[in-house]
């Protein structure tokens, strides 16, 4: 009887070993990275979005902590699961959409919509639909539709370096001479660091006077009306689909990853339902996260995936702690953060390019989903990222099918 219950320990002591080892400091700096994408920009997002729908403090708190707790746990379980780069989060356009309607909703009526969403998430994913819609479309055009997406951040660097000379300067030339000299070190992480630095000598950096009061998560009751359902879920979950599950499963397969598309959306969906029912929109697979956690910049293909874990322990910590960390992230400049979102994603707009241009095949079809991408259009509540597919996807199997 002793000997099995050995065996057992020494799996465990052995999975856990071969988790350790699977650190190295390549999957580190992208996972902090990936965390420091969501922890910035989206943050301060959601205030807004929480501001204008004039939540209280408590609803604030639940919010802040939902998104980032379960978000943080779904890139946790996914990629030890899996064992690919699946990074969680929750969706930058999402809290983008409902900073323009918390203000047409009671905060009941909020959470049924969020609690809508997941479920049609979840549907959609158990029913196979976007797994079909996924594989129809080309390689290709699925990584010029990334680099069209990731193109955006990544020229902000220019006018953030203009509205922050010395601090922008620093981080370029800090890249360019790690790029070259320093080779062990990742260049993207150690210009962050540097812009860190710059910024704070230079007395760039000043902790808002602001604080919030720590409230205790709390579960809240959802309301479901016909109108949350047409106008806040119906557009929350095709913004999820869109800019978040369909980039990151892109880039997954960009990376050369097998990712299971069906259990990856109804996770996410599943993983919505639950966040919403503390006060949040969604946890999902997290596009540009998992872009970063997926690329070149993060080591050895087989040991991504802690990348991505690195990245939820991150995310998670910051939703139990944000209630501290939120005036700290509000007292960084607009520019900084722009300047640290576009060189995270170098790499990335670099390999989607790449792959999507680098062959014959498909050229016309790829460079219509990058343009598109890029355009950043809505018809109908269905982001670019979206059409870019549809529309590269039907050249490549039309105009140029025969190529």
């Amino acid at each position: 009887m002793g000997l099995p219950e050995k065996q057992q320990m020494d799996r465990q002591t052995g999975n856990k070993n071969r988790f350790l080892r699977d650190l190295n400091s390549q999957n580190i700096s992208s996972g902090l990275i990936s965390s420091l994408l969501v922890m910035t920009g989206p943050a301060l997002i959601i205030l807004q979005a929480a501001a204008t729908g004039g939540f209280t403090d408590q609803q604030t708190i639940n919010w802040m902590f939902a998104v980032y707790f379960f978000g943080g746990l779904f890139g946790i379980i996914m990629p030890l699961v899996f064992r690919i780069p699946i990074t969680g989060g929750h969706s930058i356009t999402g809290a983008a959409f409902l900073a323009t309607v918390t203000a047409q909703f009671t905060y009941p009526q909020l959470i049924g919509g969020y609690v809508m969403s997941g479920l049609i998430i979840l549907l959609i994913g158990m029913s196979g639909l976007f797994t079909k819609i996924i594989k129809w479309v080309p390689k290709e055009v699925i990584s010029a539709m990334l680099g069209g997406l990731v193109t955006g951040y990544v020229v902000q660097i220019v006018p953030a370096v203009e509205a922050m000379p010395i601090v922008g300067i620093a981080a370029v030339l800090s890249f360019f001479l790690c790029t070259r000299y320093i080779r062990k070190l990742p260049p993207i992480v150690v210009s962050i660091v540097v812009a860190f630095l710059v910024l704070f000598l230079t007395g760039g950096l000043e902790v808002g006077a602001k604080q919030i009061a720590f409230a205790w998560p709390t579960i809240q009751t959802p309301e479901f009306t016909v109108m949350g359902l047409l106008t806040l879920a119906l557009p929350l979950a095709m913004l999820i689909l869109s800019n978040d599950a369909a980039p990151g499963i892109g880039a997954l397969e960009s990376a050369e990853f097998k990712p299971q598309i069906r259990k990856i959306v109804s996770t996410s969906g599943a993983f919505s339902i639950i966040t919403s029912f503390f006060g949040g929109q969604c946890a999902n697979i997290a596009g540009m996260m998992t872009a970063i956690c997926s690329g070149p910049d993060s080591g050895p293909k087989r040991k991504r995936y802690m990348g991505s874990v690195v990245s939820g322990v991150v995310t998670l910590l910051f939703g139990v702690f944000a209630w501290k960390i939120v005036p700290f992230i509000q007292s960084l400049p607009g520019a900084f953060v722009s300047l640290v979102a576009g060189f995270s994603l170098i790499t990335v707009l670099h390999t989607s390019l790449q792959k999507g241009f680098a062959g014959n095949r498909y050229r016309l079809s790829a460079l219509t989903a990058f343009i598109v991408t890029l355009s950043n259009i809505s018809f109908f509540h269905i982001s670019a990222p979206v059409w870019a597919l549809i529309f590269g996807a039907l050249l490549a199997h039309t105009i140029e099918r025969d190529y």
